[in-house]
């Protein structure tokens, strides 16, 4: 399954992010200084608490793949407590939502998760499902 993450992180991309577009890089404001107050706990446990959310929600429509980066070990459908303390322990997934091919990359540094490669059903789903939690999804 491996092979499958590697060419799915070469499909088209969106981010679920806690701001509602891209930050253009000429302009004002404090963006790094903000970003750093965010990744600061406790901002930064409600962000991944939110992440979580959105995966446990998604799992209601789809089958879940989970792949810890760190040891290369898989999970299927994980119980939801186990999901949420896999997110919650900020360390780098891959979730594959298998019916479409999709996957969520969280990488345990950042606000935000990349969607790689979904089709518009699952595109509208999370748009959905990340709106509900107070996120938002954009292409960069």
């Amino acid at each position: 399954m491996m092979v499958d993450i590697e060419d799915l992180l070469t499909k088209p991309y969106w981010i679920v992010d806690i701001l509602p577009k891209q930050v253009p890089d000429d302009a004002g404001g404090q963006y790094f200084t903000i970003e750093k107050f965010f990744l600061s706990p406790p901002h930064v446990d409600a962000i991944y608490h939110k992440f979580a959310n959105v995966l446990l929600k998604l799992n209601c429509y789809v089958d879940l793949a989970v792949f810890k980066v760190e040891d290369e070990s898989r999970v299927e459908n994980p119980a939801p407590d186990d999901l949420e303390r896999l997110v919650l322990e900020r360390r780098p997934l891959f979730v594959v939502l298998k019916q479409s091919q999709a996957m969520l990359s969280i990488t345990g540094e950042d606000h935000n998760m990349t969607v790689y490669g979904p089709n518009d059903d699952t595109l509208a789903l999370i748009s959905a499902i990340a709106s509900s939690e107070g996120l938002y999804l954009w292409k960069p």
